[in-house]
């Protein structure tokens, strides 16, 4: 009721900016909402990309190495007295991708194919990663995972894969110490990496990027939209509220003076609009009533 009352008690002018201004606030959160939905999907569908194409990349490496460098230096495993680790494709991996970190750029980029029971103790998966691995094993139709996580004190986005034992050969380092390279027993010793069996799920291949960079660009793209939209819509409003005081409200304010005049007796004012539009006709209108008026004074006053 006391809404109804203030609102019948406002002029014109401040109806309108107050029915502008709700328009105004309405547009602006719903416009901001739907540019951060899309600004985030736009931030996430990048570093998605980022990650995608660089496990790609080391998928790439992997099948080389086992497809080309295996075949090669199998047969000095037993006759070199050093182990040749290019032989491993997780290794193989992990050197182009550090390769690929000394770039200042890139070197919040990580990747990590993190095992429970690794030959290399690098490769030791954290607490983290070993949930990964572990859903991983109970969940076998689970062919990637994807998050956020903290690496080195930055938020970085990461996709994990699965590394299955697929092929007999790489059981040739991992099934028992009796049966690996003497090569590898001198590097690496017999109580890791040992016990793997075909088709196990032995780690978890990560790809990590970083995201905070990304997402702060979409803040800022956010920011700077937001403003201009903030901007338009003011100038949009005031050129509005000018448009309607100057057009309508200061128009029908001389009317309401003329018309106060011609109702205390005052038949000289003269409504005066030359204009064609419905103030115009408005005036005219008055002009006529008021015109219609003397002549029924003059009636009168010649009977009386």
């Amino acid at each position: 009721m006391l809404n109804n009352i203030t609102l019948k008690n406002l002029k014109i002018g401040a109806k309108f900016n107050l029915l502008l201004i709700l328009v105004f606030i309405a547009s602006i959160l719903g416009s901001g909402i739907a540019l951060s939905s899309v600004l985030q999907t736009r931030a996430q569908n990048e570093v998605t990309s980022q990650a995608q194409i660089l496990i790609q990349m080391v998928n790439a490496v992997r099948n080389y190495t086992q497809a080309r460098i295996d075949p090669l230096l199998a047969s000095r495993l037993e006759t070199n007295p050093t182990f040749m680790p290019e032989i491993v494709p997780t290794f193989s991996s992990k050197e182009v991708f550090e390769n690929f970190r000394k770039k200042p750029e890139y070197k919040n980029f990580f990747h990590k194919d993190a095992t429970l029971n690794p030959t290399n103790l690098a490769d030791k998966a954290d607490s983290f990663e070993t949930q990964l691995v572990e859903r991983f094993r109970n969940e076998p139709k689970t062919l990637e995972i994807t998050g956020f996580r903290t690496l080195s004190e930055s938020e970085v986005f990461y996709i994990a894969r699965p590394l299955k034992i697929t092929q007999q050969q790489c059981l040739r380092c991992h099934s028992t110490p009796d049966q690996a390279p003497k090569s590898q027993l001198a590097s690496y010793g017999a109580e890791n990496g040992f016990g793997w069996k075909l088709n196990d799920i032995v780690s978890a291949q990560i790809i990590s990027v970083p995201s905070e960079e990304i997402f702060a660009n979409a803040k800022r793209t956010w920011t700077l939209i937001m403003g201009l939209l903030i901007t338009i819509f003011a100038i949009i409003i005031f050129l509005i509220n000018f448009l309607i005081k100057k057009a309508v409200i200061q128009r029908i304010k001389r009317i309401e003076k003329i018309a106060q005049k011609v109702s205390t007796g005052d038949m000289t004012a003269d409504f005066e609009e030359i204009s064609n539009d419905e103030i115009g006709g408005l005036a005219e209108a008055f002009n006529r009533m008021k015109s219609s008026l003397r002549i029924a004074m003059d009636m009168l006053n010649n009977q009386s």
